[in-house]
């Protein structure tokens, strides 16, 4: 708002579009700015309840519709998708899981690359503690987290497509992590597991050997990939690292999640050591607030979820459905008429009453139309 203006190739466009327009328009079109306007705005991240107005503009009338779009378009969305990740965040604490991550996934199914920013930075205020948007990490600081993907377990077919066998230890001496791999496999007591996903753990692990996160589902999360991510942690362990866990992005999250944390200790149990035990669990697939919920139902393992389409396409809601309504004009109310309740717009002359607890913080904030009665203290 504060760099609003009409630029030359502006109305230009504007002329060949209205033709028949009055050339006083496209004279007084150059000459707006917004220093006439005061807009008054909840705090960004601030909870704002039901019928309570987000934004105030006063300004000349002409400059305040023409800032009708622009304003809805910045605060919509942003506000869909931060109490979109505020419930989602809500129902993880509902479910007794207080301390669980919530990672946004969703910049492949945002509408768009302005909507992706939007969705990150705004799921990131609504309460989630990262996001896999780089460009959000870069422009705004928010944390960036994120796994590898299933094309990246599919591109290996056997051990022979590693570009070496060995890895960097924390002394920086190397290691014959291969070899190292496959004997803490006959250590955990696993068998056969598929060699293309071993290769792909193993090529992961010698690049990031701080950062070992898996993707497990890829051909068959107990019989394979979670044998294979278990060996490459033991493996990594012997030599000073420590990896981080698994991913889970398919079949029953719940069951899935409690199975791999009974391998976990019984694995720590049987080798006598403390490694697998408190490993992150971490689980993607079409996760939304009605999932999270029925999770917690069925008492999950799972301590990350990473969220994509349905926190930034908001498919429960996709529009939050803010108005822009004229209400005064140099002081005289205005007010639209219509058959539908909710499309009535009440003049504004608000009272606003602040209660305070005994402690002298605000209880609550009660505003109503100056219509009504004030409210008396005793009111509950």
């Amino acid at each position: 708002v504060s760099t609003f203006r009409f630029h030359k190739d502006d109305v230009e466009y504007l002329r060949e579009l209205m033709p028949d327009a009055e050339e006083g328009f496209f004279e007084w079109l150059p000459s707006l700015d917004c220093s006439k306007c005061r807009i008054y705005a909840q705090e960004e991240g601030s909870i704002v309840f039901p019928k309570e107005p987000l934004l105030k503009v006063e300004g000349p009338l002409a400059l305040c519709q023409l800032l009708e779009t622009a304003l809805l378009n910045l605060i919509n969305f942003p506000s869909l998708v931060a109490t979109n990740a505020a419930r989602m965040r809500l129902a993880c604490n509902n479910a007794g899981k207080t301390n669980c991550t919530l990672l946004e996934f969703g910049l492949r199914r945002a509408q768009g690359p302005d909507g992706g920013f939007s969705a990150s930075k705004y799921s990131y205020l609504g309460g989630f503690d990262g996001t896999s948007n780089v460009l959000a990490g870069k422009l705004t600081g928010i944390n960036v987290k994120g796994t590898h993907a299933h094309s990246f377990v599919m591109s290996y077919s056997s051990l022979i497509d590693l570009q070496t066998r060995d890895i960097v230890d924390k002394d920086g001496n190397s290691s014959p992590f291969v070899d190292n791999v496959f004997e803490a496999l006959k250590k955990l007591g696993f068998a056969q597991t598929h060699e293309g996903e071993m290769a792909a753990f193993i090529a992961y692990a010698q690049s990031f050997p701080k950062g070992v996160l898996c993707l497990v589902d890829t051909y068959d999360t107990i019989k394979s990939g979670i044998p294979n991510f278990m060996a490459i942690a033991l493996a990594l362990h012997e030599i000073g690292y420590k990896a981080i866990g698994i991913r889970l992005d398919s079949g029953d999250l719940a069951y899935l999640s409690k199975v791999v944390r009974g391998m976990f200790r019984a694995a720590d149990k049987k080798l006598g050591i403390d490694v697998f035990s408190k490993m992150m669990i971490v689980a993607s697939n079409d996760i939304n607030e009605d999932v999270l919920n029925e999770l917690g139902r069925q008492g999950h393992e799972i301590d990350c979820f990473g969220i994509g389409t349905h926190l930034v396409t908001c498919q429960a809601q996709p529009a939050l459905g803010c108005v822009y309504k004229l209400v005064e004009i140099e002081g005289k109310p205005r007010i639209k008429l219509s058959q539908e309740r909710e499309k009535l717009v009440i003049p504004c002359s608000k009272l606003v009453y602040r209660f305070f607890g005994k402690d002298g913080y605000p209880l609550i904030d009660v505003i109503q139309r100056a219509t009504e009665p004030a409210p008396q203290i005793g009111d509950r």
